[in-house]
């Protein structure tokens, strides 16, 4: 497989099918070791490079809302920022906001003050805040400036990406993380593409960080079908790929 350079590899010039009657449609990005972790020293920062720092932010000007779990909040931060002028007219030039919406799905209403998200009043931004969590936490994150939307126990994450599409007109949402969120949507089928960037590490250590997981052991009935949308080899070693997610049978 030949090797691309920086320049060869362009996310702003991706095209994308149009959304499900019923909910936006959503897509996975994640980075992760040749030995499969996504984690290292407690974020994912430490694995991909300036390049695939580049590309997770012309991913993102495809996308209405970008949307992460809470623990990926603690760790990293959530912001839909691009950090890029062009970028921002890229999307301006195009009638949409010169950043996504950023979002953070959270059972536990745990997310730090100090973060970005609630610091930088320079994008748009929704805590989807599950209905297990007490009132007086709900009340707590409302004072800090940001919308919150309680949605309901168990059915958390179908209800954020329904409020999204009804109330935010979104009709497409980028998932950044964590493992968890990642795996609800995909075990639910509300998954439509899947973005990783395989780095040229190995990280090593005794534990797992995997990019998808829901309970219990992985078994042949469970197993969702991938197919191959593209592999672009970079001369920074990494693999970017590009999956679409097969439709749940039955």
């Amino acid at each position: 497989m030949p090797q691309l350079g920086p320049d060869e590899i362009d996310y702003t010039a991706l095209n994308f099918p149009d959304p499900p009657r019923d909910r936006p449609l959503v897509a996975i990005n994640m980075v992760m070791s040749a030995d499969g972790r996504t984690v290292v020293d407690g974020t994912e920062r430490g694995l991909g490079s300036k390049l695939d720092q580049r590309l997770m932010r012309e991913l993102r000007v495809h996308f209405d809302v970008v949307l992460n779990g809470g623990a990926t909040f603690r760790a990293s931060g959530t912001s839909a920022r691009l950090n890029d002028p062009g970028l921002e007219r890229w999307r301006l030039d195009r009638g949409m906001t010169p950043s996504p919406i950023a979002a953070v799905l959270t059972r536990s209403g745990d997310l730090p003050p100090g973060r970005r998200f609630f610091t930088d009043d320079g994008f748009d931004a929704v805590i989807y805040l599950s209905s297990a969590s007490p009132d007086d936490v709900r009340r707590e994150l409302e004072s800090r400036g940001r919308p919150v939307v309680v949605v309901p126990e168990g059915d958390e994450a179908a209800a954020a990406l329904d409020h999204m599409q009804r109330e935010l007109g979104a009709s497409r949402v980028l998932v950044e993380g964590g493992a968890i969120l990642n795996g609800e949507l995909v075990s639910r089928g509300l998954v439509d593409e899947y973005f990783l960037t395989l780095a040229p590490r190995i990280a090593g250590g005794d534990s797992a960080h995997p990019a998808v997981q829901w309970p219990g052991v992985p078994t042949a009935a469970g197993i969702r079908q991938l197919s191959l949308v593209h592999a672009k080899a970079a001369q920074t070693g990494e693999l970017f790929l590009r999956y679409r997610v097969e439709p749940l049978s039955g």
